[in-house]
Order: structure tokens, then sequence, then C-alpha cells
């Protein structure tokens, strides 16, 4: 990695969740405060969900200006909304159908339609939306990414030729479990985000959290996330910090 992350460990889920929306609070302070808006991409999996469930709660559903806030997906599984696979669903039914946030301001993938084409039409979204770029690329103010236990993020998994893709910010893949076409950012869109914020939990991640951060090596998906804006934040519960050195 390009800087040394900044490794936040939590005593249990429960808490990484609060810490993970204070984050996402944070950042969206900040962000609508030097550019009246706020832009998060948001990633599925089970480890941001009790985070999104905090999000339509109080004390947080208040603070955040969500008539300033648009919401993107880092990834989605092509199936239906009403599948346990959507990511998109998820958020859903854990906080979107709380927050009063005007639904032309949330922009999920468009799974529906035939992948590469849900690629071009999400590249097009993105690229009517975002007003700053860099080097051709849209910067995201946050994003947030879990890692899988093979050192995937997103739906860019280990040996995939998407990993190599230098151009295109969204594209079509096939893989991981269940094994379905996905859409996805790429890497180099993921890694021009203004913060990038790693959740993970659970003693079965703590080896490949220990590989990723401390090998020094860059063999898996998660090891190519290098932010030009800042270095990486590693939100941990400690079953998952549980290898680290010094832990």
């Amino acid at each position: 990695m390009s800087a040394k992350p900044e490794v936040i460990i939590e005593d249990n889920p429960a808490a990484l969740a609060s810490a993970a929306t204070d984050i996402f609070t944070g950042a969206s302070r900040d962000s609508i405060k030097e550019r009246g808006v706020f832009t998060a991409a948001l990633s599925g999996g089970s480890t941001p969900r009790a985070a999104h469930r905090l999000l339509g709660e109080e004390p947080y559903l208040s603070s955040v200006s969500w008539a300033r806030t648009h919401l993107f997906w880092v990834d989605d599984r092509c199936v239906p909304v009403s599948s346990a696979a959507s990511n998109y669903g998820a958020a859903k039914q854990d906080f979107l159908d709380q927050i009063p946030i005007p639904a032309s301001q949330v922009h999920p993938m468009p799974v529906d339609a035939v992948p590469e084409e849900g690629a071009r039409l999400y590249h097009e979204e993105l690229r009517e939306f975002f007003q700053t770029f860099e080097s051709g690329f849209p910067i995201f103010d946050l994003i947030l990414l879990g890692v899988g236990k093979d050192g995937h993020i997103a739906s860019l998994f280990p040996g995939q030729r998407a990993l190599e893709e230098k151009n295109r910010w969204v594209i079509a893949v096939k893989g991981g479990d269940p094994n379905v076409y996905r859409l996805t950012l790429t890497l180099p869109v993921i890694n021009r985000a203004r913060q990038i914020v790693f959740l993970v939990t659970g003693q079965e991640k703590a080896e490949i959290v220990r590989t990723i951060i401390e090998s020094g090596q860059e063999f898996l998906p998660a090891q190519r996330i290098k932010p030009r804006k800042t270095k990486p934040i590693w939100l941990l519960d400690r079953p998952a910090a549980s290898t680290l050195s010094g832990q």
C-alpha cells in the first residue's frame, strides 16, 4: 500500500457499527461544508448492515443532511431486488426506507439489464452526476468496503483480469458466492475516493486481515487499494484484529 493504513479496533461488532456510522456522519458534514454535497458508495455483505440500520435511527438519522446526500453502490449482484443476495435490496430494507432522502439521490446499479449494458448505464449515470473528475475519473467522498476471506473487495476477485482495468469506471464480472454476474466499480475509481474505510468483523477474517495489512505484498485485490487522497482506514472488531502484530 502507498501509505500505512490507519487501524481502528473496536471491542465487538456493535461498537464497530457505531464507529462506522460516526465516520459516515463526519464525512457527510465535512463534504457538505466544503462542496455542498456528500457522495458515498456502499458495499454489501453482512458487516455493514448494522451500521446501515443505525443510519435509519436517531441520533444518526438527524445527523446527516439527506437532502444533500447521494448514495451509490460499489458493487451489486445481477439478481432481483427482492433477492437476499441484492446489496441494494438489503440497504433498502435496513435504512433507505427510513431516511428522508429524495428518491432521485439514490443510485442503485441497473442489475436488471444485460450485465455489460448495465455497466455502461451506470458509467453514464456517474458521468452525468459528477462534476469533479481526476484524470478522467469521478471522485467519491466516501467508499465503504468489506473484504472477503479470499481477499476480494467489491466484486473484484483474485486472479481476475478485472483487476488490471485502467480505463473503465464500471465493469461486469462473474464470480463469488453466489457465482452470478455482478456490476462493480473498478480500482481506478475506488482509489480516487477522498476516504476509504474497510469494515471487517469476525475471527474467520483474522488471517486474511493480517496478510493484507502486514505482508507488504500486492497479490490480493484488497492490497491494491491505494487511495490517492489519504491512507485507508481499517475498522476491525477484536476477533478480526486478533492476529495482527501487537494484538
